[in-house]
């Protein structure tokens, strides 16, 4: 059965971790600046090792368990169903391209795009910003 911890359940999540487990939090993603992106993401966290101090479960550069189910909860242990890893790479393609569709460039293609690049402006021979010279 899976579990879930919620914000404030950090005394329960720390005594339940185990190590080298993963553990997935979920992201939303804001559609105004990420239109084309999945409304909801997860990660993948594992705790490596446990604090000096406190005996608190960390991960491999530190984190405390608590502090993340604090700041970023609420933590699953097990990955949410169809739904992608924000690590994975997302679909390429916007449109359907049709059976059989190879993006080979011929001559002609590729002296228009030198021409395009030769034609950009030179980096070297911009004016400075604030140089006074308009």
């Amino acid at each position: 059965m899976a579990k879930t911890w919620q914000p404030g359940d950090e005394k329960r999540f720390v005594r339940d971790i185990q190590l080298g487990k993963p553990y997935y939090i979920v992201y939303k993603i804001a559609q105004n600046l990420a239109p084309y992106e999945d409304a909801e993401l997860y990660s993948e966290i594992r705790f490596t090792s446990r604090l000096p101090f406190t005996g608190t479960p960390c991960t491999e550069y530190g984190s405390d368990a608590a502090t993340i189910l604090r700041g970023h909860g609420p933590i699953h242990d097990t990955p949410p169903r169809r739904m992608r890893n924000i690590a994975d790479v997302a679909a390429g393609v916007g449109a359907p391209l049709g059976e059989g569709y190879e993006g080979v460039l011929d001559e002609a293609e590729i002296r228009g795009l030198m021409k395009r690049v030769a034609d950009s402006s030179d980096p070297r021979k911009r004016t400075r910003l604030g140089s006074g010279r308009w």
